[in-house]
C-alpha cells in the first residue's frame, strides 16, 4: 500500500472543504439530491458557486424509481439493493461533470445501518475512490462499527463525514443522541475515532423546522455539535430550505447539506413549465 499517497489524498480533499468555507465566509453549501445524482444538474449547480457534492444511494434508488420506492423513505428501507457498481457509474459521471476541483462525498450501500447487512471488501474502497469520490457520507449507528469504516476509508484515501441522529427518527442515520449532551459527547468521541468531517441529523424528527426560523431542540443541538467539535468541519442536514437556511448558518455550523429542497424545486419547476406548454393555443 502507498501510504504517503494516500494520505495526500486526503489531505488535498479535506483542503477542498476548507477552502469552500473560506470562500463562503464561515458556512457553505452540500449539494445533494438531484444535484448530486444526476451530472448535469451537479454541473449546474457548480456553475451556480456550489463547491461540494453528494451522490447517495437512496437518492439514485427514487431518481430511478428502483424496488417500489415512491419517496425518500421507501428508498431508505431498500437502498442496500442498489449494486455498488452503479454507485461507481454515478461517482464518476458526476466527476467527469464538474472536475478535479469540486469535493465529491458519497453514499453507497454498506455506508450506513442497512436494514440487510452488506459488506464491503478492501477492493471495494479503492474502486470508490478511483471513481472520483474524495469522501466517504456514512450513517453509521455505533461507534464500532464507525472505527472500522473509517479505518478502511482512510486506508484507500478517502475521508469520512459521519452522523449524529436523534434516537427517535424513522430512520437512524448516524449515532444516536438524544439530549445535546449526548450529542457533544458522541461528537467528541467521533472526533477522538478520525471521523474528518461530523454531522448532526436535524429533520426528521421535528417534521421539519418553522418557517423562517429552526426547532429550538434542533438549535440546541446543532449548537452542542459546533461548540463541541474542535478540528473537524460540522454538517447540518435535514428540513433545511430557503426559508430557514439563514437560522441554520447563524449556529456557526460550517456545512449546510441541502438535497429535498432542491428536488421540490426541480419537480415544482417542470411542472409549472409543463402547464404552460400544454396551455399553449
Amino acid at each position: 500500500m502507498i501510504k504517503g499517497d494516500m494520505k495526500l489524498k486526503r489531505e488535498r480533499a479535506i483542503q477542498k472543504v476548507w477552502d469552500a468555507i473560506k470562500i463562503h465566509k464561515g458556512t457553505t453549501l452540500l449539494s445533494t439530491g438531484i444535484t448530486g445524482d444526476d451530472a448535469r444538474m451537479a454541473k449546474a449547480a457548480v456553475e451556480a458557486g456550489a463547491k461540494l457534492l453528494e451522490p447517495n444511494h437512496p437518492a439514485v434508488v427514487l431518481a430511478r424509481g428502483l424496488y417500489g420506492a415512491g419517496d425518500m423513505h421507501e428508498a431508505e428501507a431498500v437502498r442496500h439493493k442498489l449494486p455498488l457498481e452503479e454507485m461507481l457509474k454515478v461517482i464518476s459521471g458526476v466527476r467527469n461533470a464538474v472536475g478535479e476541483e469540486i469535493f465529491i462525498t458519497v453514499g453507497v450501500p454498506g455506508g450506513f445501518a442497512e436494514t440487510q447487512p452488506t459488506i464491503l471488501a478492501d477492493e471495494d474502497f479503492y474502486k470508490i475512490a478511483r471513481a472520483g469520490a474524495d469522501c466517504l457520507h456514512t450513517h453509521k449507528t455505533n461507534l464500532e462499527d464507525l472505527e472500522e469504516w473509517v479505518e478502511k476509508a482512510h486506508k484507500y484515501g478517502l475521508l469520512v463525514d459521519a452522523y449524529i441522529a436523534h434516537p427517535d427518527d424513522k430512520h437512524l442515520l448516524g449515532i444516536p443522541a438524544r439530549t445535546p449532551e449526548e450529542v457533544a459527547d458522541a461528537a467528541q468521541k467521533m472526533e477522538e475515532l478520525g471521523v474528518d468531517m461530523i454531522g448532526l441529523m436535524t429533520g426528521m424528527t421535528y417534521e421539519g423546522v418553522t418557517a423562517g426560523g429552526m426547532h429550538p431542540i434542533v438549535k440546541e443541538r446543532v449548537e452542542a455539535l459546533v461548540e463541541t467539535v474542535e478540528k473537524a468541519p460540522t454538517l447540518a442536514e435535514g428540513g433545511i430550505n430557503l426559508k430557514n437556511f439563514r437560522a441554520f448558518k447563524d449556529t456557526g455550523v460550517n456545512i449546510i447539506v441541502v438535497g429535498t429542497s432542491f428536488d421540490q424545486l426541480a419537480a415544482k419547476a417542470v411542472s409549472d413549465a409543463v402547464k404552460q406548454y400544454i396551455n399553449i393555443e
